[in-house]
């Protein structure tokens, strides 16, 4: 994107949040060795998602982006890959008949492996050691010699991630997403629930479409798009090391890929101007995501707008909203503002989680569902009122029935929080909170369509 950019310019910018290796030769060495194997993606699937991502921003389409917190080795398992999968399209269907409009499907997988934190060390009983980072740099077990990072862990990364991307290509192109098998799954999974009433009301009403599309000749064995669809994995792009050394040169336009996944973005704690992260991800042509959260200005957004995307393309760069419930009317509008006078082309999508984490009773980390609810509906509300377009949502969640986020209509307890508790970092929607969610989020664009209509 910038002729006078390298992919390791980088490492002259102050870094944060990445690990001090203490083999220099080891990384090294894995460094050569990443950087020979193929890419992940490739460019052309970036540039088609970046198409797609650019109707979103001219109010054309509406973004669904969803997944782990931080992917694990230990939880590498075609179930899960498959039911996180499932739970994404069913929602993309809701919201696609919600919103009367294509939605972008992009999984929170396939390299979601590192994690920022808030503190460089953590105590356990009195005893200190390093903060655990994700699997691709250290280990969830508390000990000293699991904590140190290790540069190999990098090539683990790099297999689970290939073998994640070849499942859900397979699932997404070999007829396990036609649409009638979804939605048949979530007509199953809402049918005689309590408090489901009004969600299987939807439920029966896509069904009255998709059978009238039927008895029109339109089906997934006469429509292509019915019987498969285009899902883009994305993560964090944090560990530098390994971005870098899956870096690639497009051979259509000559221009660098961050060949690690289809869309990188750049979180709260790590988007200085000035710093590393900014100035790797500025240079590759993949879509790229920009977390914004209650610390941000508005020249500081501007200006890392300006280094992200300086020719102001449509698909380029998403901004991810993440300010918590109750505060959203404080700093969301004064940004929308920002963007609009500037005349930036984004996106703008809601991370209703990251500012909702608190610390339940019983001592787990949580998410109240009604609190993540709130934050989505304020920020429907703001971009009603600003008059500009709320482009998408950002979750973290997975297809298994874990007890990780309280509340929802199945609803999980604080006492019922450790039956179930399995992520190794931030607490999770499960597939009946994520469904549920997307039913809201559909009811919310019907509302907002509504009110264009009657506004003439």
């Amino acid at each position: 994107m910038c002729a006078d950019w390298t992919r390791s310019d980088w490492r002259s910018k102050p870094r944060v949040q990445m690990p001090d290796y203490p083999d220099a030769a080891a990384l090294h060495a894995v460094e050569r060795e990443l950087a020979s194997y193929p890419p992940l993606v490739f460019a052309g699937e970036t540039r088609k998602l970046r198409a797609q991502l650019a109707e979103v921003a001219e109010g054309r389409a509406f973004l669904l982006q969803g997944g782990d917190c931080a992917e694990s080795f230990g939880a590498f398992k075609a179930d899960i890959i498959r039911d996180t999968f499932k739970v994404m399209l069913q929602m993309a269907v809701v919201l696609t008949f919600g919103a009367k409009c294509p939605v972008v499907k992009i999984g929170r997988m396939a390299g979601q492996f590192a994690k920022p934190r808030s503190a460089p060390m953590e105590s356990v009983g009195g005893v200190e050691l390093p903060s655990y980072r994700g699997d691709i740099i250290n280990d969830f077990e508390f000990t000293a010699a699991a904590r140190i990072p290790d540069p190999n862990r990098m090539l683990r990364a790099y297999t689970q991630a290939a073998g994640t991307l070849n499942l859900l290509r397979a699932f997404s192109q070999g007829g396990y997403a036609d649409i009638t098998r979804v939605h048949s799954w979530t007509l199953d999974f809402t049918a005689g629930q309590p408090g489901y009433e009004q969600y299987h009301k939807l439920a029966n009403r896509i069904s009255d479409a998709l059978d009238f599309m039927q008895a029109a000749g339109v089906s997934p064995e006469t429509a292509d798009t019915l019987h498969r669809v285009d899902y883009y994995t994305s993560h964090e792009a944090l560990l530098l090391e390994y971005e870098e050394a899956l870096c690639r040169i497009d051979s259509t336009t000559g221009i660098p890929v961050a060949g690690s996944g289809h869309m990188i973005w750049i979180g709260d704690r790590t988007r200085q101007p000035d710093g590393a992260h900014v100035e790797f991800c500025r240079g590759v042509q993949n879509p790229l995501g920009l977390k914004c959260g209650p610390s941000i200005s508005e020249s500081d957004l501007l200006r890392l707008i300006d280094r992200l995307n300086p020719a102001n393309e449509a698909g380029r760069l998403t901004l991810i909203a993440r300010f918590g419930a109750g505060q959203v009317g404080e700093h969301l509008p004064r940004l929308i503002r920002a963007v609009e006078r500037e005349g930036r082309k984004v996106v703008w999508s809601c991370d209703p989680m990251h500012g909702n984490t608190v610390k339940s009773e019983s001592g787990y980390k949580t998410r109240p569902f009604e609190r993540v609810l709130r934050e989505v509906r304020e920020f429907f509300a703001i971009h009603a009122a600003e008059g500009t377009y709320p482009g998408g949502v950002h979750f973290e969640m997975t297809g298994q029935d874990v007890t990780e986020c309280t509340g929802g209509v199945r609803a999980v307890r604080d006492e019922n929080l450790r039956d179930r508790y399995h992520t190794a970092c931030d607490p999770r929607l499960n597939a009946s909170q994520s469904l549920e969610l997307a039913f809201l989020v559909a009811q919310e664009l019907h509302n907002r369509l509504q009110a264009q209509r009657a506004a003439g």
